[in-house]
């Protein structure tokens, strides 16, 4: 149990304060709240501008950035080891002091503007005002809302504060690059926040629910080829000779994962049926000569399903889809490949998306993306290990392994490049989801350490219509990817 003092606002506190101390009391530390006077107040502007977006978008639950009566205050009853500064204008103090800063400024608020602005706010964790201990890039999913935005910001805020404070508990707090002497503290924010909103946020706004009258909200296609040439993984490059898997305009396919079985090659694929809303699981089995047959249904939930990575090991042929609406990531044995799966066991508890299967040093280990209960699932990733596909699966001690747009949530399986380096596809968010997607090295990995490189973008040029992909697999000489498009409403095209 870590002593932690942590500041808030005296008044004009957010919720996401709140929140925070509620996780760090969760996480078993030792919590007292102090009060700063002085903070900073939001603008009336940006209030009224995410109260009128909670109800547009019908969200029930206070947004993040949402301002609370008060946090109440709780006096320590001894010595603090660390102090968190939620306030952002805290005194100096011989007691080590975490602060935040959001586009390098003091203000919480700042994030609120960067978001309404059109821009993705970084989060940096500053130890005693002068070094850098933890950075967050999180993803905004919907990049039409400055609230819902906001609130993805300050979700991933939430999370930094925690892990920061479990890294120090643990002694293995990181040190990044000294800060400038005075960070800037942004107080023109204010003023900065209604031209923003004004000028990029409502316009966008406006934009989107244009869009959404005249197209689906989203529609993917799926791309194929066979190839016995360097794929993707290996090239960097999408190059030429795909074709399109043909699909209704009532429904979409994604997330492909090819499976090679009996000398035959079947492409597993999230199905979604746009008036449902939900998604489900098929397979399109390919002849001897490429051509692929119609799509067939061969598992469905009460809950949404995508992602189907399908693989043989010990004999048996297993699905790990995503499953994160059910709160758990399930396990499925093929019973009568490939049109019957029956869950097998419960891996991992939470919402989990996208867990990606790697055999490394004797070892299992999953690559996935987790909400962390508020906020994106594209933008923060853990890793788990296990002797056995059944288990135990533990978490990563440094967990969460990172906080970035640009990387954090899997693409596709592991492959080798073509010299030899394991790469994971990724999907890269910064120009938001299904923006794109990259190949990031695994560059080390054991029970102490996960370290990823910077993502290096896939080259998009070639005859694939669909530049926007989020996904890239292969198995055999059957490659595939999947790209999102324009599809009209009542239309099919």
């Amino acid at each position: 149990m870590l002593p932690i003092d942590v500041i808030v606002p005296r008044s004009n506190p957010r919720q996401w304060q709140g929140v925070a101390i509620e996780r760090l009391r969760a996480d078993g530390h030792d919590v007292a709240v102090l009060h700063q006077p002085g903070s900073e107040r939001w603008p009336i502007a940006a209030n009224a501008a995410f109260a009128f977006e909670q109800r547009l978008f019908r969200r029930r639950h206070p947004n993040l950035g949402a301002p609370l009566r008060e946090i109440q205050a709780r006096s320590a009853s001894r010595p603090a080891a660390l102090r968190l500064d939620l306030a952002g204008n805290a005194a100096t103090s011989e007691v080590p002091t975490v602060g935040l800063l959001f586009d390098g400024s003091r203000s919480d608020l700042a994030a609120a503007t960067a978001v309404a602005a059109g821009r993705l706010p970084v989060i940096e964790a500053v130890l005693d005002g002068k070094t850098v201990v933890g950075r967050a890039r999180p993803m905004v999913d919907k990049r039409e809302s400055a609230a819902l935005g906001t609130e993805d910001v300050l979700a991933r805020a939430i999370t930094l504060v925690v892990s920061v404070a479990r890294a120090f508990a643990e002694g293995r707090l990181s040190r990044g690059e000294r800060m400038p002497d005075a960070p800037a503290r942004g107080e023109a924010a204010t003023t900065r926040f209604a031209s923003a909103y004004l000028g990029s946020a409502l316009p966008r706004l406006g934009q989107e629910v244009i869009r959404r009258a005249r197209f689906r909200h989203a529609h993917w296609r799926v791309g194929y080829r066979f190839t016995d040439a360097p794929g993707v993984a290996e090239t960097g490059r999408l190059g030429s000779g795909w074709s399109v898997l043909p699909d209704p305009s009532d429904h979409f396919y994604a997330d492909p994962f090819p499976f090679q079985w009996q000398g035959r090659s079947f492409l597993f694929v999230e199905d979604y049926p746009h008036a449902t809303g939900k998604a489900v699981i098929s397979v399109v089995a390919f002849d001897a000569g490429g051509v692929p047959g119609q799509p067939r249904v061969v598992l469905e939930e009460p809950h949404h399903l995508s992602y189907p990575q399908v693989f043989e090991r010990d004999g048996v042929i297993w699905m790990l889809p995503e499953a994160s609406g059910s709160g758990r990531l399930t396990l499925y044995r093929a019973e009568d490949f490939p049109n019957r799966w029956v869950a097998e066991t419960v891996l991992v508890e939470g919402e989990i998306s996208d867990a990606t299967l790697l055999e490394h040093d004797g070892l299992l280990w999953l690559f996935a993306t987790d909400r962390d209960g508020y906020g994106s699932t594209s933008d923060m990733l853990v890793v788990f290990s296990a002797p056995a596909l059944a288990g135990p699966w533990k978490a990563h001690p440094m967990n969460p392994i990172l906080i970035d747009h640009r990387l954090a949530r899997p693409g596709g399986a592991f492959a080798r490049d073509k010299k030899g380096r394991l790469v994971l596809p990724v999907q890269d968010g910064t120009l938001g989801y299904g923006g794109g997607l990259g190949l990031s090295e695994l560059f080390e990995l054991d029970q102490r350490t996960v370290r990823l490189s910077a993502p290096r973008l896939i080259d998009t040029d070639g005859d694939w219509p669909y530049p926007k992909i989020h996904t890239l697999n292969r198995s055999g000489r059957l490659e595939v990817i999947d790209g999102i498009v324009a599809v009209r409403k009542h239309s099919g095209n």
